[in-house]
């Protein structure tokens, strides 16, 4: 808990979403286009087919990492799947290993169909939180934090990791700020005998991230730079009169802002017009008529939150599709899916979908639901998808045009200006290879929208990316299994951090090591009092097996097993108890006596009573306690004993996505748990058995499930 007055168990706060009127005193668009368009509009439609021939950057990748390390950067859709799938072709010919890591489950999912069709089933084996199929397999896909891990317990055994060739995809992530650090760790501690692929969206300092790889790794490592987009993108701006405009001014031109004239005309404007009041949501309806009429279609719609996503298919009634034949296919597709994730027929959105083309896909929707939109996206049947900026994120179903309606977008924490990277990104949507031979950005203008910073963004370099790193007690009591604090230094010295802090100075990065060893040290002290760290600085038996705890909570999870605080008989208790842990948002905790188990009261309340000492030495020290709420465990609790998702969903007021990530990320605590059988024998079935009761529909009929892949020829760019 990181402020020192609220107490450990803590209340929070619910907040209600916002809520929304139609705007109906605004006159209607009238569709239109500037006459600086025609020549641009004339050049829409489908390339002709042709057959597949690298580009020339694929095939100057593909020879690189041949003999060094290679960091490939380039647009989104560029094509760099195809040159992971050559270089491990090449290693598995040869008969060696391949691991591939990626950021999110959705996409390791599938990159895990992409490759057991490209290698053969046999031969491609998944490693993510929810799923363990195939691990001996010659290839590996996985998340990078089991590729992490995986290092750890190399280095804890003194064994070599098995594998002969990594790629790490969406490697920009290493300047995310929660996990980008496992990026950084996964760079840091992989041998150095093991080549490196690095595929990443284009990034301002690539070369920077090279050199220290090089620098760290005493090998080679050249960058494979593409700014070339495989489909081109010109910016649009919608004028609220229902005219499209150019966005940017041609070239030579001394436009202010490099903004086209009667866009700027428009920003300059006293008296100019506007889509509605401000706040509210455009007419979307009207907005995907105008770009039905210019063949603009399909679209993504970048907004601002959830509420916004779900509010604007109301906005769309009268987006009737009148392509019999297109609307039957969708219809099919949609049954198809229903069968596997039978969940979706209750879906309340699922009309809207069957009726009107449109879907909303943010977090806040169970990942069956989003798959169902991404697949019906990506094969052409939907008109248009409203999205939370992070669909951009390692989701693949483009459109030919996708809208801005900000120019900030929500990190976790608050809502911040764009970047050129996040721009990039976002607009990496923006056409579909062998379907466009143009795709579009169209900027509406609103009260969040900031025209000349968006403007400025399409002109401007990318942006680099930072180091993350950062100390916590899982790094500290992984790294002190195989090495000294003085080995654990040398590490430090070796991180992205304090190698841009060298160059951005030109002189060694002491402040940086200096802070991070003090980091370590302070953590190492904590570990040392508590009993985790013996005077040797080695771990002692509660070290070793509170090391397998790569949670977010480790040590209070940790104390509570020494202390013998969870429920060791009861799985649906400790089910419960695991989800107050992992819980990260207030919540309102005003709950009636009633509703509350007297055996979950009971439990909770040792726990907090037994904690109590623990996490206030813990706040002493200046370490972060997060609160226990019973509510999250309740919500749990009363799922995995048994009660239907309908009414666990409407008595928790959660959004059914957010439901589904706290069960998920409780089972993946509850794995920890059950990792501990030489240890606490009786507490490793009990989570196992917690697992199996939390892990059913609707919530495990999701990505980790392959949806029914409709027969259609693959791009090998894709």
């Amino acid at each position: 808990m990181s402020n020192s007055h609220r107490r450990f168990g803590g209340h929070g706060a619910y907040r209600h979403r916002r809520s929304f009127k139609p705007n109906t005193k605004r006159p209607a668009l009238r569709p239109g286009a500037d006459a600086a368009l025609k020549k641009i509009f004339g050049g829409i439609g489908a390339p002709e087919p042709q057959p597949f021939n690298p580009d020339p950057f694929q095939l100057k990748a593909v020879e690189v990492v041949l003999d060094s390390d290679c960091l490939v950067s380039a647009p989104t859709g560029a094509g760099k799947t195809w040159i992971a799938l050559q270089a491990i072709t090449r290693i598995h010919r040869q008969g060696g290993r391949a691991w591939y890591a990626s950021p999110l489950k959705a996409l390791t999912n599938a990159k895990m169909a992409e490759f057991s069709n490209h290698f053969g089933n046999g031969q491609v084996g998944i490693l993510t939180g929810d799923r363990k199929e195939n691990a001996g397999a010659p290839i590996i896909v996985g998340t990078t934090e089991i590729l992490r891990n995986q290092l750890y317990d190399a280095m804890h055994k003194g064994e070599k990791i098995n594998t002969d060739f990594v790629v790490l995809d969406e490697v920009h992530y290493l300047g995310d700020q929660d996990r980008g650090v496992v990026w950084e760790e996964t760079i840091i501690y992989l041998p150095h005998r093991i080549p490196l692929l690095l595929l990443s969206a284009t990034i301002g300092n690539d070369q920077q991230l090279a050199d220290w790889m090089t620098h760290i790794r005493k090998r080679p490592c050249r960058v494979v730079r593409e700014t070339k987009r495989p489909v081109p993108l010109h910016p649009i701006f919608l004028h609220p009169s229902g005219t499209l405009l150019p966005l940017l001014s041609k070239p030579g031109s001394q436009t202010k802002d490099k903004i086209f004239k009667k866009v700027n005309e428009y920003l300059t404007s006293k008296k100019a017009p506007r889509l509605g009041p401000p706040g509210k949501l455009p007419p979307f309806g009207e907005l995907l008529a105008i770009l039905r009429k210019y063949h603009l279609l399909p679209s993504i719609f970048f907004l601002k939150s959830r509420a916004d996503c779900d509010y604007a298919l109301q906005l769309c009634q009268e987006n009737k599709s009148r392509d019999p034949d297109r609307n039957a296919a969708r219809n099919r597709r949609l049954a198809e899916l229903s069968e596997q994730f039978p969940h979706i027929r209750r879906h309340r959105q699922h009309w809207m979908v069957e009726h009107l083309a449109i879907g909303s896909h943010h977090s806040g929707q169970l990942p069956a639901w989003k798959l169902v939109l991404e697949t019906l996206m990506s094969e052409g049947l939907l008109d248009a998808i409203f999205a939370t900026s992070t669909v951009a994120a390692g989701v693949d179903f483009p459109a030919r045009t996708v809208g801005f309606l900000n120019s900030d977008r929500f990190n976790g924490r608050e809502f911040v200006p764009l970047d050129t990277t996040e721009l990039l990104q976002m607009t990496g949507r923006a056409g579909r290879r062998g379907k466009d031979k143009i795709g579009f950005a169209m900027i509406v203008p609103g009260k969040y929208m900031d025209v000349r910073n968006v403007a400025r963004l399409f002109k401007s370099a990318p942006a680099p990316i930072y180091s993350q790193i950062r100390i916590n007690f899982s790094m500290c009591l992984n790294l002190l299994l195989s090495h000294t604090p003085k080995e654990v230094k040398n590490l430090l010295e070796r991180s992205f951090a304090a190698f841009q802090f060298q160059s951005k100075t030109d002189s060694h990065g002491d402040t940086v090591q200096d802070f991070l060893w003090q980091a370590f040290l302070r953590h190492l002290e904590f570990l040392r009092v508590t009993g985790f760290v013996g005077p040797n600085n080695q771990l002692t038996e509660d070290g070793l097996w509170a090391s397998k705890l790569r949670i977010d909570q480790p040590l209070l999870v940790a104390e509570c097993l020494r202390q013998d605080l969870l429920p060791q008989s009861d799985p649906a208790l400790l089910a419960a108890v695991m989800a107050a842990f992992v819980n990260e948002k207030e919540t309102d905790e005003h709950l009636e006596k009633k509703h509350l188990p007297k055996q979950l009261t009971a439990c909770i309340k040792k726990i907090v009573r037994g904690l109590r000492g623990f996490a206030k030495y813990m706040q002493v020290r200046g370490f972060d306690v997060r609160p226990i709420y019973y509510k999250p465990a309740l919500t749990v609790w009363a799922w995995a004993s048994g009660q239907p998702w309908e009414k666990v969903v409407q008595n928790s007021q959660m959004a059914e996505g957010d439901l589904a990530m706290l069960i998920l990320r409780t089972a993946d605590n509850l794995r920890h748990l059950a990792w501990l059988k030489q240890t606490f024998a009786q507490m490793s079935a009990n989570a196992r058995q917690a697992v199996e009761l939390i892990l059913r529909d609707p919530v495990m009929t999701q990505y980790s499930e392959s949806a029914p892949v409709k027969e259609k020829t693959k791009d090998p760019n894709n």
